[in-house]
Order: structure tokens, then C-alpha cells, then sequence
């Protein structure tokens, strides 16, 4: 008999459709093993009509899997790396991170519309998103959008907006490349740290053994440099911090953004290192870039 990995998920589509790509791996590269999802709606996910940093920032998406995790209910948890909080309960470390989808983000409008001129509404909850579009569309105004990427579509649709931001990473995964207007490079709209990547949260102590080979170790650099940089700042998943790591052969390139607590001016700085110095990469520049805003 078939020993089964129980998969936890977030019950939206594009969090089911995430966790079934760890499980097709994971069966792919384990013929002996079969996996299932496990499916829950986090705080998160029910409460839409405050913005993250009114709730409690976007560990909200993840304390009922932690839960799962820790009671033995499930075996791992996926979810996207930009949704973690940057300090993590030392029982459920991360154990695999996967191959980095597109880590852009995108502007979407409404449906109809051939382009956004520019002047009208951009939803967006994000202000990482909101400092950095002001840059680009000076006569646009803003305005809060939750939920899941239908949701937010329905929204658009529906609630006089005439434009919304979304991570391409996500649409790309949904097969919903259909709707993405202009795609934003990672210098125009630097991504929030871990963009695009899975992360898999086991427990401690464990070993995993049947994620072998799994794990992408671009992604891993990448997040370590990215994660490293925001948690120096003291920033959470919904403060104005923003980071992406490019990676080639030995070297990482980390692009970092800060805006300090309070301000909408923000600054941006770039430093290149050795992938074994990744998360020190990210230290060292979050630190001369608080310096130099300081």
C-alpha cells in the first residue's frame, strides 16, 4: 500500500492549483508515494474588507496550516513565498523551494478597454505596489482591492475601477495570461520579496526525504537574499519593502527598495555577491540603505 503525503493548501483556485504542482512532483520523482490536498480557508482569505496591515499582516494566510502542520493533520504546507512572514516558528522550517515563475507584476484593465490611460482608479492594497505606480502614473488615484485573483477580476469589473495590479506569477499559473495588459520589468515595479517562488513548510526534525531534488536552488539563493533584506528592515509582507534577486552562475544581484515608516519617498540601491553569501548579500544592503535613507 501506498504511503500518502497530505498536501496543505489555502482552498482558493490558485493556491489549489500551486499545491498540485508540488504534488505532481512529488509523485513524479516518488512512484511509491501518492499525495493528497488538504484544503482550509485561512482568516485571511474571510476577512475583505479591511486591507492586511488592518488585520495583522499576511501571517493571517497562514496560521491555520501552520495548525495543520504542527498537530500532524498534514505533512507539509505550500504556499507563496511572498505570503510568509519573515520570521518563521522554528518547529516548521522551510523544506523546498520551487522553480521561480515569472516574479513581474502586472496591470490589468478593465474589461473592454484597449489600454489605461493613466488618469482613472488602479486598485491596489499594496503599498509597495501604490509608492512605486504613483512614479508611473502620476494622475492616477488609488484605491483598496482584496481577495482572490476572480475576486479582484469581479471587482474590476464591477466596482469602478478602471485598472488593478496583480503578480504575473499567479495569472501565468492559472492559464489567465489572456488578461494581462502591461507587464511591469523588476526595475519599473521591483517585486516583494519572494515573488513567484513556492515555498514548502515542513516540521523540524524530519526528513523529507521524498522532497529530494524537488528543491531549486536559484530560488533558494534568491529567497535567502530577498527574505534577508526585508527582515533586516523590520519589514513585514504588507510594509513598503521590496526586493528581487537575479541569479547567474556564482553571482546574485539583489535589487532593494525601502520606504521608511511613515513616508511615501522611497529608495532604491542595488549590490551584486557570491550566491554562497546570499542572505549576508541581503543583510548588507538593507543595512546601507537604512543608512543612507537614515
Amino acid at each position: 500500500m501506498k504511503r500518502v503525503i497530505r498536501i496543505g493548501s489555502r482552498e482558493s483556485r490558485l493556491a489549489v492549483v500551486q499545491a498540485e504542482l508540488i504534488k505532481k512532483e512529488i509523485e513524479r520523482r516518488n512512484p511509491g508515494l501518492s499525495a493528497e490536498l488538504v484544503t482550509m480557508k485561512t482568516a485571511g482569505d474571510r476577512i475583505l474588507d479591511r486591507s492586511l496591515e488592518e488585520i495583522g499582516g499576511k501571517g493571517l494566510f497562514v496560521k491555520e496550516l501552520d495548525r495543520a502542520l504542527l498537530d500532524g493533520r498534514i505533512d507539509i504546507a505550500v504556499h507563496s513565498l511572498k505570503d510568509l512572514p519573515m520570521q518563521l516558528n522554528e518547529e516548521l522550517p522551510i523544506v523546498a523551494y520551487s522553480r521561480r515563475e515569472d516574479a513581474r507584476d502586472v496591470l490589468i484593465w478593465k474589461p473592454g478597454e484597449d489600454a489605461f490611460s493613466g488618469e482613472g482608479v488602479i486598485g491596489t492594497s499594496s503599498r509597495r505596489r501604490r509608492i512605486q505606480l504613483q512614479k508611473l502614473y502620476p494622475k492616477a488615484s488609488f484605491r483598496g482591492i482584496r481577495g482572490n485573483v476572480q475576486t479582484r477580476l469581479e471587482k474590476l469589473s464591477n466596482e469602478g475601477y478602471d485598472a488593478t495590479v496583480l503578480a504575473a506569477a499567479g495569472l501565468r499559473r492559472l492559464g489567465m495570461e489572456s488578461v494581462i495588459g502591461r507587464v511591469f520589468s523588476e526595475k519599473e515595479i521591483i517585486p516583494a520579496a519572494g515573488q513567484g517562488i513556492l515555498a514548502v513548510q515542513g516540521r523540524k526534525g524530519e526528513g523529507h526525504e521524498w522532497l529530494l531534488g524537488l528543491n531549486n536552488r536559484e530560488s533558494e539563493w534568491a529567497a535567502l537574499a530577498e527574505r534577508q533584506f526585508v527582515y533586516t528592515l523590520d519589514g513585514g509582507c504588507t510594509s513598503p519593502v521590496a526586493a528581487y534577486a537575479e541569479v547567474a552562475g556564482e553571482d546574485i544581484c539583489l535589487h532593494g527598495l525601502y520606504c521608511e515608516e511613515g513616508s511615501e519617498d522611497y529608495v532604491t540601491d542595488v549590490l551584486v555577491g557570491n550566491v554562497g553569501q546570499a542572505q549576508k548579500l541581503g543583510e548588507t544592503l538593507a543595512g546601507r540603505m537604512k543608512r543612507k535613507n537614515g
